[in-house]
This record gives C-alpha cells, sequence and structure tokens, in this order.
C-alpha cells in the first residue's frame, strides 16, 4: 500500500490544476532542457545517449500519440514516466513497472552534505559506476541534464547523484547509487541531502522516483524526510 503525503491528491492542486509531478518529463522537454529535446509541439524525447525517456503534452491526445510515433519512428520503443496512460490500441505495451514518487523536505542547515562537482571528464567513471550499482538510465551525456555530485574514496569514484527531471519548481534527484564495497556509510545520503538543499537555495523543490517494490530505499528515503507523493508508472511502449 502506497502511502500519499498528507495534502497531496494525486493529479491536483489548488483550483484543480494539473499538478507539476503528474508530467514532469514534459516540463523538462519543453522548458530547462528544451534546448536537448527531440520532437515536435505535442511530443518529446530525449536522445538516446541523454536519457530514454519521451513524454507527451496531453496523454488523452490522439493527435500527441501520432506526433510521438513520428518523434521515436516506426515499430520503435518509447518510454513514458508518469501516472498510468492509456495509448491508443495501435501501440503495443512491451515493458515497464511501477514506481512511487517521492518528495523532499525543506532543506536543514545541520544536515551533513558533502560531494564534489562532476564534469565531463568524469562520464567514464560515473558510466562504469552505474553499471556496476545499477540505479537506472544514464548514458554518455545525462550529465548534460543538471548538477552531478560524487564522492571519491582513494581517488576512485565510489558514490554519486544528479538531477534529471526539472521544471515547474520541482528537479528530480536520479542516479543515486554507491559502490558495493562502500555502503552502509551514509555517502548516497550525504549526496541525496546536498542536492536537495541545492535544489531549495534556487527556490525549488527536490522530488525522487524509486522502484516501488525497494522498499529499503523507499524507507531510507522517508527517515530523511521525503513523503511519497502518489504511484507512477514506468511504461515501455512500441510505436505502431
Amino acid at each position: 500500500m502506497v502511502r500519499l503525503a498528507a495534502g497531496h491528491r494525486p493529479g491536483a492542486v489548488s483550483g484543480d490544476l494539473p499538478h507539476p509531478l503528474d508530467n514532469l518529463a514534459w516540463l523538462a522537454l519543453t522548458g530547462p532542457h528544451a534546448a536537448l529535446a527531440e520532437g515536435a509541439e505535442l511530443a518529446r524525447r530525449y536522445p538516446a545517449d541523454i536519457a530514454p525517456f519521451a513524454a507527451l503534452a496531453t496523454p488523452t491526445s490522439l493527435d500527441g500519440w501520432e506526433q510521438l510515433g513520428g518523434v521515436v519512428g516506426s515499430r520503435a520503443v518509447a518510454v513514458l514516466l508518469g501516472p498510468p496512460v492509456e495509448p491508443p490500441p495501435a501501440w503495443t505495451l512491451v515493458g515497464g513497472g511501477v514506481g512511487v514518487q517521492m518528495v523532499a523536505p525543506p532543506a536543514d542547515p545541520a544536515w551533513p552534505v558533502g560531494g564534489e562537482r562532476l564534469t565531463h571528464e568524469d562520464v567514464p567513471e560515473m558510466l562504469a559506476l552505474v553499471a556496476a550499482a545499477e540505479p537506472g538510465p544514464f548514458g554518455p551525456r545525462t550529465i548534460e541534464l543538471g548538477t552531478y555530485l560524487g564522492i571519491r574514496q582513494d581517488g576512485r569514484l565510489v558514490a554519486m547523484a544528479g538531477e534529471r527531471f526539472r521544471g515547474g519548481g520541482y528537479t528530480e534527484i536520479s542516479a543515486v547509487c554507491t559502490d558495493a564495497a562502500s555502503r552502509g556509510r551514509g555517502l548516497a545520503t550525504q549526496l541525496v541531502l546536498a542536492l536537495v538543499t541545492s535544489i531549495a537555495a534556487r527556490g525549488e523543490t527536490a522530488c525522487l522516483h524509486a522502484v516501488a517494490t525497494n522498499v529499503t530505499a523507499i524507507r531510507l528515503y522517508e527517515r530523511l524526510g521525503f513523503t511519497v507523493r502518489r504511484e507512477v508508472e514506468v511504461a515501455l511502449l512500441r510505436a505502431p
């Protein structure tokens, strides 16, 4: 059972306007990441070497789905993240899963934060860490999406976390991972709290997504003050 954060009603904000977190990828692709986006008026995606995700302006728009098919290509797969969608019958669900969307607490000056800013020169090490820890999609150009922080031990990158989708006053924390030999030391916690702090400093709220079955991670984030807002779906859909 997913526990929703107090005061949050999925899919709505005051005045029943759509909540930014219900379509954060679209807000990113048409806002802070517009220069990176590929696509059209109603459907966009990231280049494959940045992220596998696509988004629709309105998931119920048939015109949007038609444009998405043109963006990804015939028989290609689009990856959507957000509330469950019902694609037209010509689209085929080929994979996916259920996750939870969590919202960060206000930043606390007493938090033990740390980490160094990672750059393009660090990408080979970042890719190696991702391959070993498997935190989720991460490509050679993912670092272009935002700030990425890392912790080194004996000169080797052993933990990292960074920013992915951003828009509507929210920034998603992603790629949180630690080398197996360095776990249990609170390294990822330091990086997550550092990102929450830097995101709050620019007037935004941090959020993140976790696999619904990853109870250990969800409980850790809850201990840090994150609250579950809603369930989300990762849908891998093959275009007609």
